[in-house]
């Protein structure tokens, strides 16, 4: 796979705001998936002042393959990190926060406990934030997830990532079901909290395998889906398959829209994270979430 097609082609942007919202990371010590994960609508984002803080340190206690974040021996929590993200969110004047962490399996609560204290850090020194929580599985712990459901977030994603086959070979030491068992506790839990997925396509999945895995997710009651090409980040990690269409891109959204997800976004550069906030306004509209959201304020 030498050749990159014409749609695989990003026009790098970079401002001011790109090294203003590089220097606040720098400054506050705070790490972001952004970097870790070599996303490549970085630039763009950091010039929009968009970012995706990763907490818990930046070593991941999982292999997944397909992920570029570092693996090894991870650090002890840092009391501190809530306070830093919070003078970050407010620093960089952002109205729309994502939290994600690395896997730590190390931890008996997986870490949920922190993703609650960084939530209600934002929340306490800060008015009219959206908070959206992009986490890990804690290793099927529903205590951990019943955590994180009632912590006060807007929005609680976990990525499924790819179809029930290539788990064994994407995804080493989580599980298919599993992941699709978190999304559904949440909602079963809160209601009124927006659930989300993302899926990573090119790693040798057939399109009706992906259209299965849309399936599962609704059945989940899964609200948000994106699915997005994945970028092999270097020889060490899973091979790509192939480059997934645009017109293949726009099947999925159909299909998405046609099972019901309140927002569905598929193509080559889409990630969880990318053009969230828009797609959270997009989402919001819904009268009945908005009330929802309003109430748990």
């Amino acid at each position: 796979m030498n050749f990159t097609p014409q749609w695989l082609k990003k026009r790098i942007v970079v401002n001011e705001e790109f090294f203003n919202t590089k220097k606040a990371l720098s400054d506050l010590s705070v790490d972001t998936v952004c970097e870790s994960s070599r996303c490549p609508n970085l630039n763009e984002c950091f010039s929009r002042k968009f970012v995706t803080f990763m907490i818990l340190g930046s070593v991941c206690t999982r292999t997944c393959a397909f992920c570029s974040v570092d693996k090894g021996n991870t650090s002890p929590v840092d009391c501190q990190e809530p306070a830093r993200i919070r003078d970050c969110v407010s620093r960089l004047g952002l109205k729309y926060v994502i939290i994600t962490s690395v896997t730590r399996d190390d931890l008996a609560d997986g870490g949920a406990g922190q993703f609650v204290k960084v939530v209600e850090c934002i929340k306490h020194g800060l008015r009219n934030v959206v908070i959206e929580l992009l986490i890990p599985d804690f290793a099927g712990n529903a205590d951990s997830v019943k955590t994180v459901a009632l912590s006060g977030a807007d929005i609680i994603g976990h990525n499924i990532e790819t179809i029930r086959r290539l788990y064994p070979a994407v995804r080493n030491g989580a599980g298919y079901s599993r992941s699709l068992g978190i999304l559904k506790s949440i909602k079963e839990i809160s209601p009124g909290t927006l659930t989300k997925s993302a899926i990573l396509v090119g790693l040798g999945e057939k399109e009706e395998e992906v259209v299965e895995a849309m399936r599962d997710l609704r059945n989940a009651d899964c609200d948000i889906l994106t699915i997005g090409q994945y970028l092999r980040p270097s020889q060490n990690h899973y091979p790509a398959a192939r480059f997934v269409t645009p017109e293949e891109f726009q099947r999925f959204i159909k299909h998405g829209k046609d099972m019901g997800f309140k927002n569905m976004s598929a193509g080559p550069f889409v990630r969880s994270s990318y053009m969230a906030e828009e797609n959270f306004k997009e989402v919001s509209h819904d009268k009945c979430y908005s009330a929802a959201v309003s109430a748990r304020r």
